[in-house]
């Protein structure tokens, strides 16, 4: 698979990726050969360029919920840049809360993980892109830490808009990726906080939630040099605290034009080394909703050894079950001796960041009894350890929910 941008297409390509119009109609399904018209279309459709399979390339396994997930990313964008559009013509963004909500009931009340799969992304329409990645993230963190629904809404309708600044910044600063200036860093700063004083102008006739504003300014305001603001509220900290884990995490692992994106895994090694500056319970919560390491993924070892990831493992997603590809021996790395000396470098991704395995590979490993059967006790064990684990969190936080209400003094008669 590799990026072709679109004014390099030519005839009898085949689409890697399916390519969906702005309100989720299939324009052209995957292992489409372009046509002449056909890129034609994709060319007046704005887009920079396109996934292509190689020639003898066979199309990679999706199962019906990664297809609606690239689907409904699709939808979402557009809808945002409608109601950003409004903002900017200082109109009111009447469909936005609406478009959370919609984020809010497909993704914040998911009972299982997600793939969650990426979209290329270049300087003019990172936004949209990355505020919806960023909104679907929060509400599948919002789910997995029990938020309440209402603070759950205002935080995606948060994550929609806090980036919303950018759009006044000029392509050609948002070119220079990594490569800022401190005066083109201080620009980008007063631009967001240009653009947030535009969402607080639209906010009462939008009627956006409850901490939403409190969370942006908290977001935007943090790197100022002009304005300090107060220490916010335990409520607005800790959805400020998902939003910082859920946008950088993103940032990370987002397909871009000017840079390869990082694996998951990768990722989550340097939010967890940079603990101090994001939140450990955020950082689980997230480990939690999304697959990091999922069953079918090759990673390379740290002995220099390639493996394929057999069982996820649910109390830590960092020491999965393995087969090991040199000796078709299985180890267990969640076991001390010998996660000791083994353990995931890295994962092998395909260009558009999907794990890099094939359906009839993966059955074939699956297809042996002996690994059945021992992948099965993992699992159960690994599933044990997990609810254990998520018990006694909730018995936590219920005893310090009991400790905060104030006793009542008892008087003598």
């Amino acid at each position: 698979m590799q990026f072709i941008k679109t004014a390099d297409l030519k005839p009898n390509m085949r689409l890697a990726k399916p390519i969906y119009n702005k309100n989720g109609v299939l324009l052209y399904d995957r292992n489409t050969k372009l046509t002449a018209q056909g890129i034609n279309s994709i060319e007046n459709f704005g887009l920079i360029g396109i996934f292509i399979l190689e020639p003898a390339e066979p199309l990679p396994p999706l199962s019906r919920e990664d297809l609606e997930f690239e689907q409904f990313q699709t939808i979402y964008m557009f809808k945002l840049k409608e109601n950003m559009d409004l903002i900017s013509d200082h109109q009111n963004p009447a469909s936005l809360v609406t478009l959370a909500k919609s984020i809010q009931s497909r993704y914040g009340v998911l009972d299982h993980k997600l793939n969650f799969t990426q979209t290329l992304r270049s300087s003019a329409d990172f936004v949209y892109k990355h505020s919806i990645s960023v909104g679907i993230l929060t509400a599948l963190i919002c789910n997995e830490m029990r938020i309440d629904p209402p603070k759950q809404l205002a935080l995606i309708s948060a994550s929609l808009l806090y980036d919303f600044g950018y759009l006044y910044v000029p392509q050609a600063v948002l070119d220079k990726g990594e490569q800022l200036a401190d005066n083109d860093k201080d620009f980008i700063q007063m631009n967001l906080e240009r653009g947030y004083e535009a969402i607080r102008a639209i906010s009462d006739d939008a009627h956006l939630p409850q901490y939403t504003l409190d969370v942006i300014q908290q977001i935007i305001y943090q790197k100022s040099r002009t304005l300090k603001i107060k220490a916010p509220s335990d409520d607005v900290r800790l959805l400020t605290d998902i939003l910082k884990v859920a946008d950088q995490f993103d940032r990370m692992t987002a397909m871009n034009i000017n840079k390869p994106p990082m694996s998951e895994i990768s990722a989550m090694s340097f939010l967890q080394k940079s603990r101090p500056s994001y939140n450990t319970h955020v950082l689980t919560a997230l480990s939690d909703c999304i697959h990091i390491l999922p069953t079918g993924a090759c990673v390379d070892l740290s002995d220099g050894e390639k493996a394929l990831v057999l069982v996820e493992n649910p109390a830590d997603f960092s020491h999965p079950m393995v087969l090991k590809f040199s000796n078709n021996l299985i180890y267990d790395l969640s076991d001390p001796v010998i996660g000791k000396n083994l353990r995931v470098i890295d994962i092998m991704k395909t260009m558009d960041n999907r794990i890099a395995i094939d359906e009839e590979t993966l059955k074939h490993f699956r297809s042996d009894e002996y690994i059945r059967e021992t992948t099965d006790r993992f699992r159960k064990r690994k599933l044990e350890m997990a609810h254990r684990q998520q018990r006694d969190m909730q018995t936590r936080a219920a005893k310090a929910m009991v400790e905060k209400v104030p006793r009542k003094k008892m008087k003598l008669k």
